[in-house]
């Protein structure tokens, strides 16, 4: 038998095997399937949640650059539409020869961060979810110099998504402002900036419970918090992966790659002064 007759036929077969997980699929919950973005949905009245988000943020523009930051967080949903998250952050860095940044290599405590979200509109009696998220986060440690600092950022986030096939496929959508207030402890020194950013997803669900998909981030990051003067900007790309582990537990996976970037006043294809290289995120939760 040719070739390519045998590799149609397989083809064909793989297909059989997913079609009826696709038809069948679950309803889907988009408030944890997402990587680095997040969905409209925000859970049930009396939910309760673990959750452990692990990031990694790897090179800069030259010398060895690792960052691992580790949050522990409660989640709750007192009422309707309205949920709630409390964490503690924790921070690895390994920092050497990297111009700009001083050579560190240690752990610590970061900080904390409170992370409150209403659902306005639920896609599933409106043309779409519409959540507004607000996150604030107090920091004793710089997250990208790991010097210390004193800290404070909020990032307000409009999530939307909608079903583009409904219990199959959805696509959403983030658009964040994130401004900071920085004071470095050694210095004396008092900064300000602030990123805005636009963000879509798409995931499919192949078997109930089981979600591929992809992540597209776009970034622009000013000095001050009203947008004073582009410092820099950055795309990047990358694959998501979501598994229901089983009824209370789930594990999502992601990766994202700056594909393009740009530090302002320059012509680099890159912007890694103000962003990462690589970005990776690993989030296991569970219900109790």
């Amino acid at each position: 038998m040719p070739i390519r007759t045998k590799t149609f036929r397989m083809v064909v077969a793989c297909f059989s095997v997913l079609l009826p997980a696709c038809v069948h699929a679950d309803d889907i919950d988009t408030e944890h399937i997402f990587g680095f973005m997040i969905g409209a949905d925000v859970g049930n009245v009396g939910e309760r949640e673990f959750q452990s988000q692990t990031t990694g943020r790897f090179g800069k523009n030259g010398g060895t650059y690792r960052s691992i930051g580790q949050e522990l967080e409660l989640e709750l949903v007192p009422f309707r539409n309205f949920r709630i998250e409390v964490g503690a952050d924790f921070a690895a860095h390994d920092i050497s020869g990297v111009p700009g940044l001083e050579d560190r290599r240690q752990l610590t405590w970061q900080g904390a961060s409170l992370d409150l979200r209403y659902k306005f509109l639920d896609r599933g009696s409106a043309p779409f979810g519409l959540t507004f998220a607000v996150e604030t986060n107090l920091n004793r440690i710089d997250e990208t110099s790991a010097a210390a600092v004193r800290n404070l950022g909020t990032g307000f986030t409009l999530a939307l998504d909608r079903e583009l096939i409904p219990n199959v496929v959805v696509a959403a959508l983030n658009l964040s402002y994130q401004p900071e207030w920085t004071r470095v402890l050694a210095t004396g020194a008092a900064e300000q900036d602030s990123t805005v950013g636009a963000a879509f997803g798409l995931m499919a669900q192949i078997r109930p419970g089981i979600l591929f998909g992809g992540e597209a981030r776009y970034f622009r990051k000013y000095d001050g918090i009203g947008l004073d003067e582009l410092a820099g900007q950055a795309f990047f790309v990358g694959p998501t992966a979501y598994f229901q582990l089983s009824e209370k537990s789930r594990l999502t996976a992601s990766w994202s790659v700056q594909a393009w970037g740009r530090p302002a006043g320059t012509n680099a294809a890159l912007d890694l002064v103000n962003f990462e290289r690589h970005q990776a995120r690993l989030v296991f939760g569970v219900n109790f």
